[in-house]
């Protein structure tokens, strides 16, 4: 069944009003008609219905609330991805993904090795295509929430934000000892508390040697991930379903 977002006010008297770019598609792309089933997701409480289609038009589409649904879409952790700029459009398939795997939020991050440089007069955009893919990820996965695409940073704010995290993972390509495993093993032990995780990727050419310093000395946790370099868009995949296994919602024990 089609998922769509809305907001509280956009819910009243049992009808629901669905307005902006999800009219068109659900009026000129999947072809609905009055009396289809759709399923609505209210942004601000998480809360899920099951709705039939009363009107259509060019403006909005309404809704008749059937019943509120039960959803368990959400991870029980927090995790935000730092991710190193790549090229082309390695950024959308690195949200996407994510977004399917329950990441909370992504931060694309300027690094010394970023190939690609962002002007600044066009870095909104980006964001806001970002946030569309960001978007359409969580609609077609059945998400309850809207993964936020946050502004674009650097290294020396990263560092600025430890604090806010149980941990901040590191994936560093020259770490030898420190693995995810152990970080993992560590933070499992320490609180039974929703965490909220870090997670700092680097570019296609890896992350600079100050940078990797700045970073530990303010308290992130350099890991390895094995003896095999992955590419940066495999990175936040394989960091996001290990954390998942092991300390969200995907069976890990």
């Amino acid at each position: 069944m089609p998922k769509f977002f809305v907001k509280s006010e956009q819910i009243k008297d049992n009808k629901i009003i669905i307005m902006g770019e999800d009219v068109n598609h659900i009026k000129n792309v999947l072809r609905l008609n009055v009396d289809d089933d759709i399923q609505v997701c209210n942004l601000d409480t998480q809360i899920n219905y099951t709705c039939g289609i009363t009107k259509i038009n060019n403006e909005v589409i309404e809704c008749n609330i059937f019943n509120q649904i039960e959803s368990n879409a959400e991870p029980n952790i927090h995790i935000n991805v730092f991710q190193g700029i790549p090229k082309a459009d390695k950024m959308e398939l690195i949200i996407q993904k994510s977004v399917e795997l329950g990441v909370n939020e992504i931060t694309p991050v300027e690094m010394k090795r970023c190939v690609v440089k962002t002007d600044e007069n066009v870095k909104k955009k980006k964001i806001d295509r970002w946030q569309k893919i960001s978007e359409v990820a969580a609609k077609q996965c059945g998400r309850d929430t809207i993964p936020k695409i946050n502004n674009i940073t650097n290294v020396k704010n990263i560092c600025n934000l430890v604090k806010e995290y149980d941990i901040l993972l590191l994936a560093y390509e020259n770490e030898q000892v420190n693995s995810l495993k152990n970080e993992l093993a560590i933070i499992k032990k320490q609180t039974n508390k929703k965490l909220k995780i870090g997670i700092i990727i680097g570019p296609e050419g890896g992350i600079d040697n100050e940078e990797v310093k700045l970073l530990k000395e303010n308290g992130a946790k350099s890991v390895t991930l094995g003896k095999r370099i992955l590419r940066t868009e495999t990175v936040a995949f394989v960091l996001t379903s290990l954390i998942m296994y092991e300390l969200g919602d995907l069976g890990g024990t």
